[in-house]
């Protein structure tokens, strides 16, 4: 992510936005493992690295392995890095994950609406790009199954009304263990 700079200036007032060493915006906060920010000086989770190009294999190993791990707001950010690093044809699909990932994270947070509209995003993304490109299991993945997966939770969560486990919900992305 670079070097940052903390938004709060030496008397402890609000500061400029947080800055990487190239001048972007980038928050410095620490963040729990569903992606909230904490107060600067909480002990966080520790943060995907932004911007990494993995093998399509091992985004699949490590984005179930945080997902697992209750944190699929983690999950979407390395889905994110195939979506934005990977080939043109592969984007819808790379998309489509890191938006059942995002809404697994509002589930979790409790936002019915948003986590239960992500869900349903996602699932109809992966679905079409399998249907296009003629894949349903890129990468060992089962697509037909995590568009299940998501549609059946967005289901659950308008239904209970409340937030979900994300690590007892999470997908699995190749299928039964």
């Amino acid at each position: 992510m670079g070097d940052t700079t903390a938004g709060a200036t030496s008397d402890g007032t609000a500061g400029a936005r947080d800055r990487d060493g190239e001048g972007r915006a980038r928050n410095a906060r620490p963040r729990d493992g569903l992606g909230r920010p904490l107060p600067y000086d909480a002990d966080g989770v520790a943060r995907q690295p932004e911007g990494v190009v993995r093998p399509p294999e091992e985004t699949v190993v490590e984005a179930q392995a945080l997902l697992d791990d209750g944190k699929p707001f983690h999950a979407h950010e390395v889905f994110e890095d195939a979506w934005k690093s990977g080939p043109d044809e592969e984007r819808g699909l790379w998309r489509g994950l890191a938006q059942l990932a995002v809404g697994l994270t509002h589930a979790a947070r409790g936002n019915i609406t948003g986590g239960a509209r992500l869900l349903r995003r996602g699932a109809g993304g992966v679905e079409e790009w399998a249907s296009r490109s003629g894949r349903e299991r890129p990468y060992g993945m089962d697509l037909t199954g995590v568009a299940a997966w998501a549609r059946e939770l967005a289901d659950d969560v308008e239904r209970g009304g409340g937030s979900i486990d994300a690590r007892a919900r999470a997908p699995r992305l190749r299928g039964t263990p």
